[in-house]
């Protein structure tokens, strides 16, 4: 049997007739059962479309034109979304946006865990969908010999030079920035050119408390000694005086890392402090700490329901970060274990019991996939296990500690539906019982979803 060549050629312009998306956003249409992928595409449109990359199963398309257009498109309020790639779903009403990450997490759990019959919940959304991250980082590049800061372009280190504005981060963020931008530049500090590896400034980060409104900017420079730094620091700070904290980060390498491993503080706090539900987190340079407090607040409250503790519970939380889950639920059990390979994290956690004379939870640095079970050789029965792990999901040694253990309960925190539903699986065929799962809009504009599964012992 003759093989069948793909219907589409590179460069063709087609008509095509969009029917799902994909779980980054793009449009899926079909010629002759061919897929194609086309970004800013939404289903139920119709649109001409050029194909810029043929494969053998699939290929990609670039929108030239949408003919028939549904109510769900909205016009971009970012006036560089189409160049930026830091949203992807600006041009979607914020309704469709939750029903496609509702979708996306049911579509995984079905396709990847074979869980057919878990409920999963409509996504909790924001009352306003904007101006909610309480970090930003930008890079800083040279143009006409004017210093520049922007985004980077999708797939590039090219900065997008006219983004006045990011109308996803806290509006104090966009001034620090624009602030340190035009002081340097007028002081002839040089932007670090990554290329020949020289030159000085090469990000800008600026850190919020959403609460506290407090304000750490993070000056992140290749060397140590940097001209006429004490003049930027000088200006900022009298010109603006809700600064908290300024902060040099050095970063000497010859990488895409932002963060070098030196930091200093050149003048102020080395914290600023913040509040999600009355609980006081306190903030450094490098801390990890949620980009969205709002949110984090109802993915936690989500949390300690599936948790549903009576204060004679016993909890480990694997991967706990600086202990933002961990001190949430300490209010409600009788003993939380945390434990976190970053040594950093691990001391910031304490800091954070101490702060809110919280003596219940323990902190320990390591592995969770080899604390977990030492702990178990030790004795320790936990009731409740909470695991928040990295978008590649929980350590194989991890959930067999899990399936050792035999918590009654596990809380599992996710921000990649397909690491979760993975996870899930092998916690099922473990003995577990996935209840219901609930996905929280923690990055609206953005394709990513994290999600609260309930998971459950069988009896």
């Amino acid at each position: 049997m003759a093989k069948q060549s793909p219907p589409v050629k590179k460069n063709q312009t087609i008509e095509l007739t969009f029917e799902d998306i994909t779980h980054d956003g793009a449009g899926l249409g079909k010629i002759n059962g061919y897929p194609l992928f086309v970004p800013y595409a939404l289903p139920g449109e119709k649109a001409k479309v050029k194909v810029i990359k043929v494969k053998k199963n699939f290929g990609f398309g670039r929108l030239i034109k949408v003919t028939e257009s549904i109510e769900e498109r909205v016009e971009p309020p970012c006036n560089v979304f189409y160049k930026c790639g830091g949203c992807q779903l600006q041009h979607m009403s914020y309704e469709m946006q939750l029903t496609m990450k509702q979708k996306q997490v049911d579509d995984a759990l079905k396709r990847i865990g074979h869980l057919e019959n878990v409920p999963v919940h409509n996504t909790i959304g924001m009352e306003d969908p904007w101006r909610y991250r309480n970090k930003v980082q930008i890079p800083v590049g040279t143009k006409n010999n004017e210093l520049i800061t922007g985004f980077y372009r999708p797939r590039s280190h090219d900065i997008i030079d006219d983004m006045e504005t990011c109308i996803i981060t806290d509006e104090v963020s966009d001034r620090m920035v624009e602030a340190v931008r035009r002081i340097a530049n007028r002081l002839g500090i040089s932007s670090y050119d990554e290329e020949k590896n020289r030159g000085i400034l090469r990000h800008i980060m600026v850190r919020t408390g959403q609460e506290t409104k407090q304000t750490m900017i993070v000056i992140v420079t290749r060397k140590e000694e940097v001209p006429e730094l004490e003049a930027l620091v000088n200006e900022l700070k009298e010109t603006y005086p809700q600064l908290t904290s300024i902060v040099q980060n050095i970063n000497p390498d010859k990488t895409n890392v932002i963060l070098g491993k030196k930091t200093k503080v050149l003048w102020g706090e080395t914290y600023i402090y913040d509040e999600i539900a009355g609980i006081k987190f306190a903030i450094s340079a490098k801390s990890f700490y949620q980009v969205n407090p709002t949110q984090t607040k109802k993915l936690y409250d989500k949390a300690l329901e599936y948790a549903d503790l009576n204060g004679s519970e016993t909890v480990v939380d694997a991967y706990c970060g600086i202990g933002t889950i961990s001190l949430f639920l300490a209010q409600k059990a009788k003993k939380v274990y945390g434990v976190e390979i970053v040594p950093e994290a691990i001391s910031d956690a304490k800091e954070n019991a101490k702060l809110n004379h919280i003596t219940n939870a323990e902190f320990f640095v390591g592995e969770a996939e080899k604390v977990m079970p030492w702990w178990t050789s030790q004795g320790l029965k936990p009731d409740v296990v909470v695991v928040d792990p990295p978008r590649k999901g929980c350590d194989q040694g991890l959930l067999d500690a899990i399936i050792e253990m035999k918590p009654e309960k596990v809380v599992y925190v996710s921000c990649n539906p397909s690491t979760l539903a993975r996870d899930l699986r092998i916690l099922e065929d473990g003995g577990f019982q996935t209840k219901e799962v609930q996905p929280v809009d923690m990055f609206p504009q953005t394709t990513h979803v994290e999600c609260c599964a309930q998971i459950v012992l069988k009896k």
